[in-house]
């Protein structure tokens, strides 16, 4: 791997929907017993304040979303559907909620670890979804509340000399299953996804 750099918290303190349209190109590193798993982030949302009826923080702070009001650059990670883990990354300044959501990566590193992880799917199905991503890296609730911004840290995005692994050209368009939520909330272009030209060119 080329040589990298950490992101840091102001990157993360910027504008919920600039982190999520920069992160596409950076990667995303999972340390596991030493070990390096990886890939490049080619899918975000973003989840941006109690007005955002999409969000978690539409009634305030919880249990279960309080992280999202914390320091950016922490990883929140919940539970859905009883059955699969879901990684965001804190967003913007203390106290308000946003965070982005990781929806799908390339993986580089360690596929190793993700095959046998994932069974039996074909390799373009490791990693396509953010719950896929998270078995993938192992990501679980043990892992919230994390400050990928710290040195060491297990879990961190990091970018080549600043600046996206690659340059994609990155399309927007709804989130994905907000079937109950309201207009203009449902319907906000508010998903970023590295073009289909440039996604062929990783594989």
């Amino acid at each position: 791997m080329k040589e990298s750099i950490q992101l840091d918290r102001n990157f993360f303190s910027q504008n919920t929907l600039a982190v999520a349209h920069n992160l596409i190109g950076m990667r995303l590193v999972r340390l596991d017993a030493g070990k390096r798993i990886s890939g490049l982030i080619i899918e975000t949302e973003a989840y941006r304040g109690e007005m955002d009826l999409g969000c978690h923080a539409k009634t305030g702070m919880t249990h279960r979303n309080r992280v999202m009001y914390g320091v950016p650059g922490h990883a929140y990670i919940y539970f859905t559907y009883g059955m699969h883990w879901m990684l965001n990354f804190v967003t913007e300044e203390e106290g308000f909620p946003a965070a982005v959501l990781i929806r799908a990566l390339h993986l580089q590193e360690g596929e190793d670890i993700v095959k046998l992880r994932r069974g039996n799917q074909p390799k373009k199905k490791w990693s396509n979804g953010p719950g896929k991503i998270c078995q993938a890296l192992e990501i679980t609730g043990v892992l919230n509340g994390v400050d990928c911004c710290e040195p060491y840290s297990p879990l961190f995005v990091e970018s080549n000399s600043g600046a996206p692994f690659l340059h994609f050209n990155v399309t927007t368009s709804p989130r994905v299953g907000l079937y109950k939520v309201p207009e203009p909330w449902k319907s906000i272009a508010w998903r970023f996804v590295a073009c289909v030209e440039n996604k062929l060119k990783l594989n």
